[in-house]
C-alpha cells in the first residue's frame, strides 16, 4: 500500500518516477512548501503519465498572498512562471505553473486539507481501480491520455461512467471498497466478452 503523503515511494518506482523524485529533492520543493502540507498527486504517482504530463502538487492554502510570495521567492524566475488566483464555487483557489528541466509543474492551493481535496481523492480512487484491473486497462488509460484525454475523463470512459467524470470519480471514492471492487470486476468481465 502506497503512502501517497510521502514522495519517498517514488524512488522504488519506474524510471520516470525516480527522475521526478530526484527533481523534487533537488528543488527541495516539498520541504519549502511543508507549511502547506503539499502532496504530489495525479499521473506521476500512479505511473500513467504521458508526454507533457505535469507534476501536480496540491497545497493547503489559507493565505493566497503569503503562499504566492513564498513560491515567487523560490521559483518565480523559473521558465513560464504564471500565477492565477480566483474563486470557484465560493472557494478561493491559487494555481501556479512553471517549468523545470522540461517538467511542467503545477502548484494548486485551496483552504482545505490536502487529503480532502479533489485531486487527492481522484488519485486514491484511480489507484484502487488500477489495482483491481489488468494491464490492458492501464494501457487503455494511457492510450486515452496520449490521445488528449484528461485523466478523470479517461477513467470515466474506460469504466463506462455517465455524467461529469470528475464528480463520478468522487462518487466512486465514497463507495465501500467491496462495492468498488465489484464494479471493477464487472467492468473487467464486460471487457473480456
Amino acid at each position: 500500500m502506497n503512502d501517497w503523503r510521502n514522495i519517498d515511494d517514488l524512488i522504488h518506482g519506474t524510471a520516470v518516477q525516480k527522475e521526478v523524485y530526484n527533481l523534487l529533492l533537488e528543488l527541495d520543493i516539498m520541504n519549502l512548501l511543508k507549511d502547506y502540507n503539499p502532496l504530489l498527486v495525479g499521473t506521476i504517482p500512479l505511473g500513467i503519465q504521458v508526454e507533457g504530463s505535469d507534476l501536480d502538487i496540491i497545497c493547503e492554502v489559507y493565505d493566497p498572498m503569503k503562499f504566492k510570495a513564498l513560491v515567487v521567492r523560490y521559483f518565480g524566475a523559473m521558465e513560464g512562471f504564471v500565477s492565477e488566483s480566483r474563486v470557484v464555487q465560493g472557494i478561493p483557489r491559487t494555481k501556479i505553473n512553471f517549468m523545470v528541466k522540461g517538467w511542467p509543474i503545477e502548484l494548486f492551493g485551496q483552504p482545505r486539507r490536502t487529503e480532502l481535496q479533489n485531486g487527492y481523492l481522484h488519485m486514491i480512487v484511480e489507484a484502487e481501480i488500477l489495482a483491481q484491473m489488468d494491464d490492458d486497462f492501464r494501457e487503455r488509460i494511457i492510450l486515452l491520455k496520449s490521445s488528449g484525454w484528461k485523466t478523470e475523463p479517461a477513467f470515466a470512459k474506460a469504466m463506462g461512467l455517465e455524467g461529469d467524470p470528475y464528480e463520478a470519480l468522487l462518487e466512486l471514492e465514497k463507495l465501500p471498497r467491496s462495492a468498488l471492487h465489484a464494479l471493477c470486476h464487472s467492468v473487467q468481465a464486460r471487457e473480456q466478452v
